[in-house]
């Protein structure tokens, strides 16, 4: 889906972030960025059905804008360098739970999942829920194949075990974390291959199962 041309785009859009250089390549953003991206998670939406389907694959959900919002930043720069879907959970509103996602990049591709800014009360559901059921937890993101894949959980974390659970809770370092994230970094070359679908799918499915059991709390199950 993604191209040589894909990189070459973004990686000139790196060195020229300009609202007129933008305009005047808009067709090279739209043939060699956003419509490989598009197809990318249309066929996404068919592979998540087998063993995803609580979440939603659709380009007009699931791609990033590629403008940025600069209003709070010091870096006025107009655009993203990078190009990005998401896949959320089909019942939690929008920007909330865990969800898959991956990005192509001139530096790197990233692809995985997990929870990235949970609000206080949903980060206290999760913690909660690690803790009434760590066993579970623990098979899921102690796996072989998810350490494979992906390695361990990490995020931003707390020095400590947070209030209201035991500092000798079996699942303490789990408790700390304040994200939820899993994922593996490629080449961007590798974005370009034929097997880079088949490289997201894998990635996905190990991670799957660890975005499901971090919404079941916040969809009160």
């Amino acid at each position: 889906m993604f191209t040589p041309d894909t990189i070459a785009f973004l990686r000139a859009l790196t060195r020229n972030n300009r609202r007129d250089w933008f305009l005047t390549h808009r067709d090279e953003y739209e043939a060699h960025v956003r419509a490989p991206m598009a197809a990318a998670i249309e066929r996404l939406a068919v592979d998540l059905r087998a063993f995803a389907p609580d979440l939603v694959a659709d380009p007009r959900r699931s791609m990033y804008r590629i403008y940025r919002d600069v209003r709070f930043s010091a870096n006025k720069a107009p655009y993203k360098t990078h190009v990005a879907a998401v896949f959320p959970s089909r019942t939690l509103p929008k920007h909330e739970g865990a969800g898959l996602y991956f990005h192509v990049s001139p530096d790197e591709v990233w692809i995985g999942g997990g929870m990235y800014a949970p609000q206080s009360p949903q980060l206290l559901a999760v913690r909660e829920h690690i803790a009434a059921n760590f066993r579970r937890f623990r098979s899921i993101v102690e796996a072989p194949a998810f350490r494979r894949t992906v390695g361990s959980v990490n995020g931003e974390r707390l020095q400590r075990v947070p209030l209201g659970f035991p500092k000798d809770h079996p699942a303490a370092e789990y408790l700390k974390f304040r994200q939820f994230l899993a994922g593996r970094q490629v080449e961007p070359i590798a974005a370009t291959r034929p097997a880079f679908h088949r490289t997201v799918v894998h990635t996905f499915k190990q991670i799957a199962p660890l975005i499901r059991f971090l919404n079941e709390p916040l969809l009160g199950r």
